[in-house]
């Protein structure tokens, strides 16, 4: 018995060492890629005129740091070539326009112009139907016992729409995305849901619906599946994922990140 004792002592003690065991892999790392957060959101109400470009690079796996880009060129276009010039908050990569003029259905161009390549992107900024009231259920989820929440709205009858759906919940770090196309509730009523199995009376949820052409819905569907549907499609996307800017300079040389332009709505509901 002793034996067997001190050989259960020595394995278990050999496992906790083997879990604390810091283990660093040498990995390849490529060349950084300029990666582009060029989302143009317009708020029902508001006047849109404030928006931003955030420009950053990829790193290597380890590195606790995102190194951004400064000093680069940025503007966007509409279709009578009137120019929204983004300036540089200094050194942090993020660039800054007080004066868009934001117009449903109306086409822009994205430029970008940085260490002698020039990045070109062209997208219509979509509408969205606004949310007309939410809804609470307390016989959600698969066990009838979950509270659920809805968010309705009216889908548009003459057109095929998209949706990104964006739910942030107080009681949780991670909020939840996810897509819908209207193919089966053209023109009808519909609704988004919750995908939170924990909510409880007193937390918060703020519910935002964004209006996507068919070609975002398609990047957003494979980026949300490739993130696991949590934390944040709007982070760097991995690189099998190509967005719709075009590097005009070097095509091979793509950047990582998408340029859409989405009307949204959103509205907030305290559980009851």
């Amino acid at each position: 018995m002793k034996k067997i004792t001190l050989l259960l002592t020595v394995l278990l003690s050999c496992l906790f060492t083997s879990c604390e065991e810091v283990i660093d892999l040498d990995l390849d790392t490529a060349a950084p890629k300029l990666v582009i957060e060029a989302g143009i959101y317009w708020q029902k109400g508001t006047p849109g005129n404030e928006q931003f470009v955030q420009l950053t690079t990829t790193t290597d796996y380890y590195s606790q740091t995102i190194p951004v880009v400064s000093g680069a060129t940025v503007f966007i276009t509409n279709s009578t070539q009137t120019r929204f010039n983004f300036t540089e908050i200094p050194n942090t990569g993020k660039y800054v326009c007080t004066n868009f003029q934001p117009v449903l259905n109306e086409t822009y161009q994205l430029t970008i112009m940085h260490d002698g390549e020039t990045y070109t992107a062209t997208e219509k900024l979509q509408p969205v139907a606004p949310i007309t009231r939410i809804e609470q259920n307390n016989e959600g989820g698969f066990t009838g016992d979950d509270i659920e929440i809805k968010a309705f709205f009216n889908d548009p009858a003459t057109e095929d729409n998209f949706y990104l759906i964006h739910y942030v919940y107080s009681n949780k770090i991670t909020s939840n995305y996810y897509t819908l196309e209207d193919t089966f509730f053209q023109g009808n009523e519909f609704n988004s849901t919750s995908d939170n199995d924990d909510l409880k009376a007193g937390d918060n949820i703020e519910v935002t619906h964004f209006g996507i052409s068919k070609q975002y819905y398609e990047y957003m569907s494979i980026l949300i599946d490739v993130a696991g549907g949590n934390n944040g499609p709007f982070q760097a996307p991995p690189a099998t994922v190509r967005g719709n800017i075009i590097n005009q300079t070097q095509f091979d040389n793509y950047p990582l990140g998408y340029f859409s332009l989405c009307e949204t709505d959103n509205k907030t509901f305290t559980i009851q």
